[in-house]
């Protein structure tokens, strides 16, 4: 009976394979509920067939004069079962070894399983650490595989008889609990398994099963006489039965839940999940059934079972009474006088509750050991009674004593690691408080980053703004003084006036150009136009542009560079020279006296340039803020500028890929070094690459149709005049609809420069509608003072290329046409113009040619070579001296006809005879 009942526990096992069991729906209930019945209660009924084929199988073994001790033998039964039915012994011997086999297999496998779920459940609860469930599988079925190896039968019956006692005072108390506690309502409904919410000991369970198990095995041992020992299983049954539900009515069930379920946040770790569906843990990551999960305050999300045993650190925050040391001190609270509270949670108590644990177990132990050790000796067991008591019992207080020893230990090593944890925890404590200040401290530096970007983009705004305010009239002002100033019987009086609005208007321009350029490089805007060129005129044109500054100021100026210069680089030359003139311009400006040294060098693909100066120097404090926008040095009283030209300098070569660094000593002068990634090229790669500019004069071909759209009548009279005067046939429009007018009325323009900033129609949406209303498709290009806009994206289709800003630049005009067109300038070089102009002026054999200085002439050729007008009228105006009157006679002729090639071949001619 005892065994047939223990069928009970058995099944308990089976059923946990119902956890892998399919969810139910709709299309599968009766096969869902078939499968559920027959896996679970419903395992029963073959566990009844089994038992009755085994006592057949016994008989059968006995009536074959098997001894009765060996018939219980697995391997005895199915031997004479298979005997009986096969002639040959070998097969039935073969066939009983496979089924022996098979079964040992099945069984093992199946209790190595379920006893890794207990072993595994109880050492990870108690160690926090979870080596993994194969290793308890293992581990069971190396126990299994050692019994039957040592063939215990017997020992595995009385055992077994022992454990059944326990298992269904355990059982039982469950079923108590479902099939009567809760109908009656003496605990809560439904079934609450995670840990997270029970408390670690519920007296109604562990209770019931307590007494129940305690009385059984009295009873089994024989305390209770021989009927109790026979019916001991019963006395399990019935006693959980009865204290089950007389324990949840005296506790009023309020020990089966310690907390209700709390979900603060649905979305976890970034991920929407439906509530009762899938929940990630927050320590593993891994998705789990809502159902498994609990929400932990120390972690603050949800955690899966596994995650919240092994945990150490929380320490049951989320059930801090639901502890079982909590318990326990509630227990003794109320049993013992107040004074001995405060021992309750000391060292001492808790070694005391150790050892009250310990010491019943060791004494059930060894009496179970004296007990066996008395049964073996039938006759005379009197006789030695008493020595075999007191070796036991000597055993006993040894292992006693060692087990003190150990449970001292547990207790200060415990005692250690609380100690240790809570000191973990009020640093981890104040390791959150920290990282919630720096969270405090990134927001506030998020919203100062913020505030500082918005203030950047009004201030860029406002830079685009007043740009555009100051480039419309600066457009006409520039385009007007160029006209004038080319115009060649203008009085010297009136011309010196145009030189002094043009001057003024460069001046105010580099300011623009400068804080623009500072703007978009600030921003990330500006690109660099990287392409082939041809530096070495450029170098050449710097060197005498410069020439003449240091004359005019009573300067040395020194060029030095090697003859082995690459003619043929891949660079931006737009933005080298800018930051190069920017650099030399500084010297000159800060240089009161002594040189300025050009020093320019290229090897390994990259080029440096030294700007070299006997200045006045500067300081330490100057040198670490040089680079800085609108600081313009501790020697610039006397100077003018804004203080952009070295800190656009310093962003330009950066951008570049290069470096700008200054050595100073206050006093002695400055040296400013760049180096520059300029890449050589071969001759081969030069097509497209940029060469010097010639004046053009004109174009062969077909006359080209440009209309001009622009609201201000001065920038469309600029572009008519001088672009009228190269021949190409101009019309105009005020505005984006009297463009579309004119188009529609028949005009047919080869280009179209259009303004972005008009009323009504502004620019783009007029290029989108000309684009729309399907008419020959010109080449359209943006002329507009909104500097801004030329790096922005747009959608109808033009380029940074094809954008040009005010004021503009002829040249770069007319380089642009004659790229969209493929125009053949005619431009002012020819042989017969140079000796029709030699011819013209040559002077009288009694008039002898007198040429200024060295470095009056480079400067000169300098300037007319750039075609540079104002810079050669200069300086003939400083040419005083009657003795150069034939000099300055000649060159003048030359320079009203617009002559530079001229110029320069004379100039050229006089420094080689020189």
């Amino acid at each position: 009976m005892t065994v047939g009942v223990a069928l009970i526990t058995q099944m308990g096992e089976q059923v946990d394979y119902l956890r892998f069991m399919p969810e139910k729906t709709k299309e599968n209930r009766k096969k869902w509920w078939i499968a559920t019945l027959i896996g679970g209660p419903g395992w029963v009924i073959p566990g009844v067939l089994k038992m009755l084929g085994g006592c057949l199988l016994a008989y059968l073994a006995i009536s074959l004069s098997v001894p009765v001790d060996r018939a219980v033998d697995p391997n005895q039964m199915y031997l004479a079962a298979y005997n009986a039915g096969f002639a040959n012994y070998g097969w039935a011997v073969a066939i009983t070894m496979i089924f022996v086999v098979v079964s040992q297999i099945k069984i093992n496998v199946t209790n190595a399983y379920a006893g890794s779920l207990a072993w595994s459940n109880f050492f990870s609860r108690l160690t926090h650490s979870h080596p993994g469930r194969v290793v308890w599988v293992i581990f069971n079925i190396f126990i299994a595989l050692v019994l039957m190896e040592l063939n215990v039968f017997k020992a595995l019956g009385e055992v077994l008889g022992l454990y059944s006692n326990v298992a269904i005072a355990w059982m039982m108390a469950v079923v108590a609990d479902l099939v009567i506690n809760k109908p009656l309502g003496l605990s809560p409904k439904g079934i609450e398994f995670k840990r997270a919410h029970l408390y670690d000991i519920n007296p109604v369970g562990v209770g019931a099963m307590g007494i129940a198990s305690v009385l059984s095995v009295m009873a089994y041992l024989g305390a209770f006489g021989e009927l109790a020992q026979a019916f001991s299983a019963l006395i399990a049954l019935v006693t959980a039965m009865i204290c089950a539900p007389l324990i949840a009515w005296i506790t009023k069930g309020k020990y089966y839940i310690a907390r209700e379920s709390e979900w603060r946040d649905e979305n976890y770790l970034g991920k929407k999940l439906q509530p009762a569906r899938e929940r990630i843990c927050v320590i593993c990551e891994r998705a789990y059934e809502g159902e498994d999960m609990a929400h932990c305050p120390a972690y603050q999300g949800p955690i899966c079972s596994l995650c919240c045993t092994l945990d150490a650190r929380c320490d049951d925050l989320c059930k801090p009474q639901a502890k079982l040391s909590s318990q326990w001190a509630a227990v003794l609270q109320r049993v013992l006088p107040k004074r001995m509270w405060p021992y309750i949670h000391s060292g001492l108590g808790h070694y005391l509750l150790l050892m009250a644990i310990v010491a019943p177990l060791l004494a059930v132990f060894f009496g179970l050991l004296y007990r066996e050790q008395f049964s073996l000796f039938a006759e005379g067991a009197d006789n030695f009674a008493t020595e075999l008591q007191s070796g036991y019992l000597k055993a006993f207080l040894a292992l006693l004593l060692i087990a003190g020893i150990v449970c001292w230990w547990l207790v200060l090593a415990h005692k250690s690691r609380m100690v240790a944890q809570e000191e973990s925890n009020r640093q981890t404590e104040a390791l959150m408080r920290e990282i919630e200040s720096h969270k405090i401290t990134d927001q506030q530096l998020q919203e100062a980053k913020e505030l500082a970007e918005s203030a950047n983009l009004a201030k860029s705004r406002y830079i685009s703004a007043i740009s555009h305010e100051l480039r419309t009239p600066l457009n006409s002002i520039l385009g007007y003084a160029q006209l004038l100033d080319e115009d060649a019987a203008m009085p010297a009086k009136t011309r010196q006036a145009v030189t002094v609005i043009k001057r003024g208007g460069d001046h105010l321009l580099s300011l623009i150009e400068g804080t623009l350029d500072l703007a978009q490089i600030e921003g990330g805007k500006l690109k660099l136009d990287v392409k082939p060129v041809y530096w070495l005129d450029t170098l050449e044109e710097i060197r005498n542009l410069f020439a003449l500054q240091t004359a005019e100021k009573g300067l040395r100026f020194e060029f030095d560079a090697p003859a082995n210069l690459p003619p043929l680089v891949r660079a931006d030359l737009k933005r080298l020279r800018q930051v190069l003139i920017n650099l030399l311009g500084n010297a000159v400006k800060f240089t009161s006296s002594g040189s300025v040294t050009f020093r320019v060098r290229h090897a390994r693909e990259m080029a440096s340039f030294e700007i070299i100066d006997t200045g006045p120097g500067m300081s330490e404090a100057v040198v670490q803020k040089v680079f800085e926008p609108f600081e313009r040095g501790g020697s610039s009283a006397g100077t003018s500028g804004a203080g952009l030209g070295l800190t656009i300098a310093k962003m330009l070569v950066d951008l570049m890929g290069g470096e700008l660094s200054v050595s100073t000593k206050l006093g002695q002068g400055s040296n400013f070094k760049a180096r520059v990634f300029l890449p050589e090229l071969r001759e081969g790669a030069g097509q497209g690459a940029m060469l010097p500019k010639k004046r053009r004069t004109g174009y062969a071909g077909e006359r080209i149709r440009v209309l001009t759209v622009d609201n201000e009548e001065a920038d469309r009279d600029v572009l008519m005049q001088r672009l009228g005067a190269l021949g190409f046939e101009m019309s105009q429009a005020a505005s984006g609809e009297q463009c579309l007018q004119l188009l529609a009325s028949g005009l047919q323009p080869h280009i179209i420069f259009m303004d972005l900033a008009m009323p009504g129609l502004d620019g783009w949406q007029t290029i989108a509608a000309l684009r729309a209303a399907g008419y020959r498709a010109p080449h359209v290009a943006i002329v507009s003072a909104n500097a801004f806009d030329k790096s922005l994206d747009n959608t109808v289709g033009i380029t940074p290329a094809d954008f040009f800003v005010k004021p503009i630049v002829l040249d770069e005009l007319l380089d642009w046409i004659g790229q969209r067109l493929g125009l053949l300038w005619i431009e002012d070089h020819s042989a017969h113009n140079i000796r029709r102009l030699e011819a013209q002026n040559t002077p009288k054999s009694s008039e002898k040619i007198i040429f200024p200085d060295g470095a009056t002439l480079q400067a000169m050729l300098g300037h007319a070579r750039l075609g540079y007008y104002r810079g050669i009228s200069s300086a003939l105006d400083a040419l005083q001296s009657p003795e150069h009157g034939a000099f300055v006679a000649r060159i003048q002729t030359s320079l009203k006809a617009y002559q530079f090639d001229a110029i320069a071949q004379f100039i050229q001619t006089a420094l080689d005879e020189s």
